[in-house]
């Protein structure tokens, strides 16, 4: 996948080894609507805030539970962490991973894009010489699990070199068996996670790995998820953030700001048919000013009452969630976001077996209406946040004046 954008992405406990930008960006610039607009203000590096509910454990939840594309950022944080790991290795055996340089990866591309055609045909009978079934024969194999699991990685890895139509690589390269186990989740056909790859990007990648295992030979799949999680994935959870209310709050501020403004029209036309004065009736733009600001507040994903407060619901999954939020603060966030979603979300990245599913489904519509709450700490996403509110207000304002108007301008009825 790709890249993305964050706000004034610089996390407590993000250390630069891992390689985010350490550098605070505003995202008050985040306010437009545009993908654009919003992407132009983050860093070239993933980094997120510290503060709830902009932290990169959030947005790894994010991806986890609402994109349900949680791949790109967990590739991501691997491949910086592998980045860091192979940078302060001292072992003898680094001399057999050689930089994969810019020339080399052009000349692959090339003479992929000129072979094409007859690449296609000669990859899918490879294909179906070497893959055979999907399953890797288990036999009766008496060595430990570890070994197994290895070796399975081994056996996906050589399937998917030889599916690319590229020999397999020299095993005694330094970190050779982690990198199989990347091919085998991330790269190759049908893998558990895979990254959504073309064949040309896929093929050249697998021609790099085969190479070396230095983490330049990962360039082209960090350009593309960088480019995702920058252009498409952090700019959609920003926006996510901005709502403070879960779904039923939100239906219910809708339902309550309808019903202030109909009520504001049932004064207004009980005072225009009664013999009051016309000055009673502007007293129904109270009620107009209120209802309209709740409907457009709640249009927008955001309930009145929760935004005075500075305070957003509980996300379904924290309401359950067996590990403190406060212990992702106190380590490495890379790691506890890493252990929130890959720990959590199983091989294929599904939380639907999880026991909150079921525990937040069966409970009762009040509870989720006036849901536990917690305090919004990110100022700068909440000054995204008055920004809809005084647009809303702004809003209300214009509709309860133009209401008024009509009313006081209709002659009194004097019916009693």
């Amino acid at each position: 996948m790709e890249a993305y954008r964050a706000t004034p992405f610089t996390p407590s406990g993000l250390t630069p080894p891992v390689g985010f930008l350490r550098r605070s960006v505003s995202i008050g610039s985040l306010k437009g609507k545009r993908a654009r607009s919003v992407s132009s203000a983050l860093p070239t590096r993933p980094g997120l805030t510290s503060s709830q509910p902009c932290t990169l454990c959030d947005f790894m939840d994010y991806l986890v539970h609402v994109e349900r594309s949680a791949e790109n950022l967990q590739f991501f944080l691997w491949y910086r962490d592998y980045e860091r790991r192979f940078a302060a290795a001292t072992t003898a055996d680094l001399s057999l991973a050689p930089e994969w340089t810019q020339e080399m990866e052009d000349g692959i591309i090339a003479r992929l894009k000129k072979e094409h055609a007859d690449k296609i045909r000669r990859a899918s009978k490879d294909a179906r010489a070497n893959f055979g079934g999907a399953d890797i024969e288990k036999g009766n194999d008496k060595r430990n699990g570890s070994e197994m699991v290895a070796d399975k990685y081994h056996q996906l890895a050589t399937r998917a070199f030889a599916s690319a139509g590229v020999k397999d690589p020299l095993r005694i390269q330094p970190f050779r068996k982690e990198v199989d186990r990347i091919i085998a989740n991330y790269i190759m056909d049908g893998a558990p996670r895979q990254l959504n790859l073309s064949e040309q990007e896929q093929k050249t990648v697998l021609q790099a790995l085969s190479y070396t295992t230095h983490p330049s030979a990962f360039r082209v799949l960090v350009r593309l998820v960088e480019a995702t999680l920058r252009e498409q994935a952090h700019p959609n959870f920003i926006r996510w953030s901005v709502c403070n209310g879960n779904p039923l709050r939100l239906t219910f501020a809708l339902v309550l700001g309808v019903a202030t403004v109909l009520a504001g029209v049932a004064v207004a036309v009980i005072l225009t048919l009664s013999g009051a004065g016309r000055g009673y009736r502007a007293l129904a733009a109270i009620a107009w000013v209120a209802g309209f600001a709740t409907v457009m507040a709640a249009h927008k994903g955001m309930c009145l009452i929760l935004h005075g407060l500075h305070h957003r619901h509980i996300r379904p999954w924290e309401l359950f969630d067996s590990e403190p939020r406060e212990d992702d603060r106190d380590g490495d966030p890379i790691d506890a976001a890493s252990r929130r979603s890959l720990d959590r979300s199983g091989s294929h990245g599904s939380y639907e077996d999880e026991p909150w599913v079921i525990r937040y489904r069966k409970r009762h519509m009040l509870r989720k209406i006036f849901d536990r709450e917690v305090r919004i700490e990110e100022p700068a996403l909440r000054r995204i946040q008055d920004t809809i509110i005084a647009r809303s207000l702004l809003f209300a304002l214009i509709c309860a004046a133009i209401l008024t108007a009509v009313f006081v301008a209709v002659p009194s009825g004097g019916f009693f």
